[in-house]
């Protein structure tokens, strides 16, 4: 694999570790800022808004810049943005910090997907994109913890300062690794959203939203399943979160090697064993040895689908890569904000911890049900159709190459 790949994965680590972080900082914040902590608990969702609108919004104004200074630009404006919060001196200027380092993390996946896509064989193509996303995965390991413990130590606005100097070195090491790439090949911005004219990106991205919104039905309510259901005490979650970035690791690789075997079926199985997965975790969460078992799997299916899931989205947009990318990313994040919605809801209905793992296990089989149907559509559609689409999709392929 290219070595410019790891310039991607730190840059994907410090998107990962600042998005997650806030999670743990929420008392140091509030105290700080003297709020409550469901009032500071927006600021995850100030990150998530900076997310969904930049997504589409700064990958459709790029389109046409060189690929490699739009992942500078776009680490650049993350960097500001975590040294903006770092600095922030009250509440709503921290909010506004949140949503600006938010902005760039859909356009850079995009972007970085098809970078990263466009500097191997196509046959492997989504190993490619998984090895981005390893960054992404390991700061659930890594850098989320000792994130917080920076933060809890040194002082929360300590933990945006050390994310922005990852930044830096991320804008660093895409310079020197990333080779020149040309701007894409675009007949305009009107010509790459009428990519969104197809059913089948509507569906890839409808896939998106319904698979993962079954993983964070389940993992926003994680903590109180494993002290409350599973028996864990407060000090040991931590380590059994660590778990879910071990599978989440392993499950990210393992998808993008299946995916470049057959991308249809690496995510039907994905999502059926995400299915299988949620199912099992209502009988299992009732004791530590298998709770824990059932993190790290989770961790292993989710993320088995996660670069079949870019790689299917960009597939089905020839014509627009890195904006059908882009929005998918912001598909990710439009889950995350609906599987915690719906966790908590039946939570609070009454129907206990679990209750988050049987709605994530029928949110899953509705994304499975998307897949399989948009699988038979495509295969009932006309022959020349689908062999002007591998035509287009091989002539993307060849305009990503180095310059």
């Amino acid at each position: 694999m290219p070595l410019a790949l790891l310039a991607l994965a730190i840059s994907a680590f410090g998107i990962g570790t600042t998005e997650f972080v806030m999670m743990g900082l929420l008392p140091n914040v509030a105290n700080d800022l003297h709020t409550s902590i469901p009032t500071t608990g927006y600021l995850v969702s100030a990150y998530a808004l900076g997310v969904v609108i930049g997504a589409p919004l700064l990958a459709a104004l790029t389109t046409r810049m060189p690929r490699k200074t739009v992942l500078i630009s776009l680490m650049g404006l993350f960097t500001i943005g975590n040294t903006f919060s770092a600095l922030a001196p009250s509440y709503g200027w921290l909010f506004a910090g949140r949503v600006l380092a938010g902005l760039p993390h859909g356009a850079f996946f995009g972007v970085g997907a098809v970078v990263a896509a466009g500097m191997v064989d196509r046959e492997r193509r989504a190993r490619a994109v998984s090895m981005m996303m390893v960054g992404l995965t390991v700061a659930n390991i890594i850098g989320v913890p000792i994130g917080t413990l920076v933060g809890q130590s040194l002082g929360w606005r300590a933990t945006f300062l050390a994310v922005g100097a990852i930044g830096l070195a991320a804008m660093a090491g895409i310079a020197v690794l990333v080779p020149r790439l040309p701007a894409t090949q675009s007949a305009g911005l009107r010509h790459e959203l009428s990519a969104f004219r197809s059913g089948q990106v509507w569906l890839a991205l409808s896939t998106t939203v319904f698979g993962f919104a079954a993983v964070f039905a389940v993992y926003s309510y994680i903590t109180p399943l494993l002290t409350d259901v599973a028996g864990f005490g407060d000090s040991s979650v931590t380590l059994v979160l660590a778990l879910f970035g071990v599978g989440a690791t392993i499950g990210n690789l393992l998808g993008g090697r299946l995916a470049d075997r057959a991308l249809r079926t690496a995510l039907i199985g994905g999502l059926a064993a995400l299915t299988a997965v949620l199912g099992l975790f209502t009988v299992a969460a009732h004791a530590e040895w298998s709770a824990a078992v059932m993190v790290v799997l989770l961790g292993v299916v989710a993320f088995t689908t996660a670069s079949p899931l870019m790689m299917m989205v960009m597939e089905k947009a020839p014509h627009a890569p890195s904006l059908a990318s882009s929005a998918n990313q912001a598909a990710f994040n439009l889950a995350n904000a609906g599987g915690a919605w719906l966790g908590g809801l039946v939570i609070a209905r009454g129907f206990g911890y679990t209750a988050p793992a049987v709605a994530g296990a029928l949110l899953a089989v509705s994304g499975l049900a998307i897949a399989v149907t948009a699988g038979l559509l495509e295969r009932r559609a006309p022959e020349s159709s689908r062999i002007v689409a591998a035509g287009v999709a091989h002539a993307e392929q060849d305009s990503v190459g180095v310059a």
